[in-house]
């Protein structure tokens, strides 16, 4: 058995209709505890409104030294100067990614339930692969339920990190750290914690905290 450190990865809604209510909350979340990144993930929205998120964002993020990574577009990650950029199975491939992005650049993948598409996305030359969704969640329509296991086996024969995501909560964070996550992404579990944001990252810290990985 080995210590294994997981981390918090925050997503932020869907949709962030009051920008500055919002970046205040992102200072309280990131003021609260260890958070390795934040990826705007806007569906759907105009590029002048992601450029918008971005330049309110950015300032906040890298003064925490937080990853600051953008889903689905490396052409505007690149532009506005993100760390990196996060691309499903239907988006821009890792390596296009890479190419648009620069050598510097983080690049995640969406592998669902699948460790043929990881270890695809390992070899183009992502950065780290994410698996999910682990349980049901609000922030988008499940097609792939993905069993811990395959945390536990990517986090034995691999050397590239996993990050879980799909409805993580507090209470099922420590489960997907012992299986082997190196980062747990959560949205919901955080912006809409009825005790407030700061408090919910001090939870998930709480439960994070290094552990026992039960596959060493």
């Amino acid at each position: 058995m080995t210590d294994h450190r997981c981390r918090l990865y925050l997503i932020t809604p869907p949709q962030i209709d009051d920008l500055e209510a919002f970046a205040e909350q992102l200072s309280l979340a990131l003021g609260a505890g260890d958070v390795a990144a934040l990826q705007i993930r806007l569906k759907g929205q105009p590029d002048d409104r992601i450029r918008e998120v971005v330049a309110r964002l950015a300032p906040i993020t890298r003064a925490r030294d937080v990853a600051l990574i953008l889903n689905d577009r490396p052409d505007l990650a690149a532009e506005t100067g993100c760390d990196g950029v996060h691309v499903g199975q239907d988006d821009a491939t890792a390596s296009s990614a890479r190419r648009i992005m620069g050598p510097a650049a983080m690049i995640g993948v969406t592998c669902h339930d699948s460790r043929h598409l990881a270890m695809e996305a390992a070899e183009a030359g992502a950065d780290y692969v994410a698996f999910g969704a682990f349980f049901p969640t609000s922030t988008k329509t499940v097609v792939h339920r993905a069993d811990p296991e395959i945390l536990t086996i990517w986090q034995q024969t691999m050397e590239i990190p996993c990050v879980a995501i799909g409805g993580i909560t507090i209470e099922t964070a420590a489960r997907m750290a012992e299986a082997g996550a190196d980062f747990i992404a959560v949205s919901a579990g955080v912006w809409s914690f009825p005790e407030g944001v700061a408090a919910a990252v001090r939870a998930f810290e709480r439960e994070l905290k290094p552990t026992q990985f039960r596959g060493s």
